[in-house]
């Protein structure tokens, strides 16, 4: 006879007094039932008080546990886990951040080293019980980084959101949602820009060390294949440490202003679009050692707007929308951890936000 509802719930109750803290996918196993079941019913056991739930375990139940609500009262917690070091996720957590605590949640950043899988080892560490949502930017230096991470992101028994990543396009994670920006409009925006000003030769100096750079300089080859007014293109790193670590350079090194001016002189390129706008500063400033003048002899758009306004030559940028990425991926995750607690169906979202221009004196 198949066992009821009422009677599976009882049994989960009387396994949490027992065992104490006890992990979902434990329960599951144990009741023979599917995950799905079983979290649907450990929620709706949460939401009366019997027993909580938090980040893939259940435990007995919390003092006022039965008439609290996700949001209110600063009693939800987020965990932010981003790079060490990077200005442009800076900005794009920031904006989850103030977002995040003007809801009333308490949000914890942790900051990962620069080594492979730093991000998973902290999620992975994180005491059990202790969130009710992550946003999480894994650096991927590598793509197979990203194929390195997929496991584990179908792994995740939390409300999670990817801010300036996406799970890769061979697979399918629909526990993890997504918030990035549309790089691929953010190249064509630059490139239409030079265009329009008369450039018909347009170098790409790019990184190639995080799946935004991948993104820039996959696009940037299509695009420029594909546009009547572009008649050569070509793509070199941006600086020395462009590629990722263990990797050969993939082009010249940059690094010299002449080797960039006989790039320039030898290909007759009249414009450059850098990513990343640190890298763009630099390149700006040895271009303007070597001779050359900006935009007369060489128009630049750096990509990324981070600095590149703060130049003695403030650069065009492409803009991508770091702050409304952080506050979209935000309200994206606190609608699903209120559907999580409510135990309502959820449709994963894959959201893209359009980059803009700034132009500035460089083109």
């Amino acid at each position: 006879m198949r066992e009821s509802v009422h009677d599976r719930r009882g049994r989960i109750v009387e396994v949490v007094h027992r065992r104490g803290v006890v992990r979902v996918a434990d329960l599951a196993s144990l009741l023979a039932v599917s995950m799905v079941t079983v979290r649907r019913d450990v929620e709706a056991l949460a939401r009366t008080g019997r027993i909580s739930r938090r980040h893939g375990v259940v435990g007995p139940p919390q003092e006022g546990a039965a008439d609290s609500r996700i949001g209110d009262s600063g009693l939800g917690t987020v965990a932010v886990v981003a790079p060490a070091r990077h200005p442009y996720l800076d900005e794009v957590t920031q904006g989850c951040r103030r977002h995040l605590e003007l809801a009333g949640f308490r949000v914890v950043l942790h900051v990962a080293p620069h080594v492979p899988g730093a991000e998973r080892q902290l999620v992975e560490r994180l005491p059990p019980g202790s969130l009710d949502g992550l946003l999480l930017a894994p650096r991927w230096h590598h793509r197979d980084d990203e194929q390195d991470d997929l496991p584990f992101l179908a792994s995740l028994d939390l409300p999670t959101v990817l801010l300036e990543r996406r799970v890769p396009a061979s697979r399918t994670v629909p526990s993890v949602d997504s918030v990035t920006s549309d790089h691929g409009h953010g190249v064509r925006l630059a490139v239409e820009h030079l265009t329009g000003l008369g450039h018909r030769r347009i170098l790409l100096a790019a990184r190639d060390d995080s799946p935004t750079a991948r993104t820039i300089r996959a696009t940037f080859s299509v695009i420029c294949a594909e546009h009547p007014a572009v008649d050569h293109h070509r793509t070199v790193l941006s600086s020395p440490d462009a590629a990722p670590p263990g990797e050969p350079d993939a082009a010249l090194d940059l690094s010299e202003p002449n080797h960039l001016r006989a790039l320039l002189r030898d290909d007759g390129f009249t414009a450059i679009l850098v990513h990343s706008d640190e890298n763009a500063l630099v390149i700006t400033q040895r271009l303007s050692l070597s001779g050359l003048q900006i935009p007369e002899d060489c128009a630049i758009v750096a990509y990324d707007d981070v600095v590149a306004g703060l130049g003695s030559i403030p650069l065009t940028a492409v803009a991508p929308p770091k702050h409304d990425v952080g506050r979209e991926a935000a309200e994206v995750l606190v609608r699903r951890m209120r559907a999580h607690q409510d135990d309502q169906p959820w449709t994963t979202r894959h959201v893209e936000m359009l980059p803009s221009l700034a132009v500035r004196s460089s083109t």
